[in-house]
């Protein structure tokens, strides 16, 4: 079949497409910006990628009229705290304009469990983009799931800060809530089942695991699966606002993420049948199972999508092409170079910068400025990396963003995401003479972006200075 793949750069859409690829499919990715596409090139080689922002009303993309199945990934709750369901609506029926042309029969659709009585903002959001791609010229498929869980998904991310560095939880009594998490691998599973199935056409599925849990049970089971212990006490006092900032300062989720979240986690999410599991033949795994097999992944450093890496994840700038020219002019600049003796090692090590590796120098001065960056609403340094030795545009980095990860011309740009008066770009580049060129770069807004360079210009010489020696030295990292 000929599938076009919305959401492609997504957290499920890039588990997706190697699915789709093995079976045999062909598949168009459709992106908003291709060089985002964090993917390998044996992979791009296998797919067509075409631009596409689906929120442009007045964009007229030409979509191949072969197309024969659509999946539609595209979600906005975690880009805004207001206005995402009119995005999410506005999206819906522009996909719909575009995908008319096409000879498309059936379109799959990834919602939300929308069965109690009272829904959030979130929830009505994806019932109502339900409803609108109802009114499309094909058939529709729709597949319900509450909480997914996988190496990098969100849900996962939180649920792991949460009872890794709060061993004590003083909780609010949404904890209690009823949810139906289900593993990644069988969302996986079902969205590649209903495929061409004319049995699933017109309708609409729940989709869930075994275990319907409270997520007081998800923070306890997750505890056991990895062996230690957790306390968690329920007040009731605590308000949706409070929840909001209690998640967005203990995980590495966003504030705008933290709010929708807390708004959703308040109401029931449990599936009322499995229908599908039956049609399709599917035994789906238990929580505990999911949250051991996320771990496999992170051992053997093979998890293939995260969800801060998403373009939605209310981090990362829907402008961030503009900045892959670090400006020369009205500019502030902190630049080192150091002879090379081994490019490749060096390079190496620029790649793994960030993350659990670290910034090669002062790195507890690199969490006072992420600690501090998280007080003042910014992502800090929770977020991470996805991979350990592999870098994607896109990709987030700590409380960096990757611009250009180019290994062949050995040269990284990073575009940086904390709070600041003025935009900042940290640069890595090996010359041919091997000589290792590091520049940070920093436009000032105002005069209190000058002043804010200048009082920082201590540190960066020691920290620039150390972390530039520390790239091309010969110890072991690992």
């Amino acid at each position: 079949m000929r599938i076009l793949l919305t959401g492609a750069n997504g957290y499920i859409g890039m588990r997706l497409l190697p699915k789709l690829l093995e079976m045999g499919h062909e598949v168009i990715c459709a992106v908003r910006d291709k060089d985002r596409l964090s993917i390998s090139d044996q992979l791009k080689s296998k797919v067509k990628v075409i631009e596409i922002d689906f929120l442009d009303t007045n964009s007229n993309p030409v979509l191949p009229k072969d197309i024969d199945v659509a999946y539609y990934l595209i979600h906005s709750m975690t880009s805004s705290t207001g206005d995402f369901d009119k995005k999410e609506a506005a999206a819906a029926k522009n996909f719909i304009k575009h995908i008319a042309q096409t000879k498309a029969s059936q379109v799959i659709y990834l919602s939300g469990i929308v069965n109690d009585k009272k829904l959030s903002k979130h929830l009505s959001s994806r019932k109502n983009v339900e409803d609108i791609l109802y009114g499309g010229p094909y058939k529709l498929t729709v597949l319900r799931a509450g909480i997914i869980v996988g190496s990098g998904s969100s849900s996962f991310e939180i649920i792991r800060d949460l009872c890794e560095k709060l061993p004590v939880m003083i909780t609010p009594k949404w904890v209690l809530t009823k949810t139906q998490p289900i593993a990644i691998r069988d969302v996986i599973q079902f969205l590649t089942g209903v495929l061409g199935n004319t049995k699933t056409y017109g309708q609409s599925f729940d989709i869930g695991g075994p275990d319907v849990l409270t997520y007081k049970d998800m923070l306890q089971q997750y505890a056991k699966v990895r062996g230690f212990r957790n306390w968690i006490l329920t007040v009731p006092v605590m308000t949706p606002k409070l929840s909001s900032y209690w998640l967005y300062f203990v995980t590495s989720t966003s504030y705008k993420l933290a709010v929708n979240l807390v708004k959703s986690m308040k109401m029931e999410v449990v599936a009322k049948d499995n229908r599908l599991q039956q049609i399709l033949g599917i035994t789906t795994i238990s929580y505990q199972d999911a949250i051991a097999k996320a771990f496999i992944k992170i051992a053997q450093n093979s998890v293939i999508s995260s969800w801060k890496d998403s373009i939605s994840s209310g981090n990362i700038r829907e402008d961030l092409h503009q900045y892959i020219r670090v400006p020369s002019f009205g500019v502030l600049q902190d630049k080192k170079s150091i002879i090379v003796a081994q490019p490749d090692i060096a390079l190496e090590r620029i790649w793994k910068i960030g993350g659990e590796t670290g910034w090669y120098y002062g790195n507890w001065l690199w969490k006072i400025r992420g600690f501090m960056d998280k007080i003042n609403g910014g992502p800090g340094l929770r977020r991470g990396r996805t991979h350990i030795d592999k870098l994607f545009p896109g990709d987030a980095l700590d409380f960096w963003r990757v611009l250009l990860a180019d290994k062949k011309t050995k040269r990284l740009l990073l575009f940086a995401e904390m709070k600041l008066p003025g935009e900042a770009w940290l640069e890595f580049r090996i010359d041919d003479s091997n000589t290792l060129h590091q520049t940070a770069t920093f436009r000032p807004r105002g005069l209190k972006g000058r002043l804010y360079w200048y009082s920082v210009l201590p540190f960066h010489y020691f920290i620039f200075n150390g972390m530039i020696k520390n790239l091309v030295n010969a110890y072991n990292l690992e």
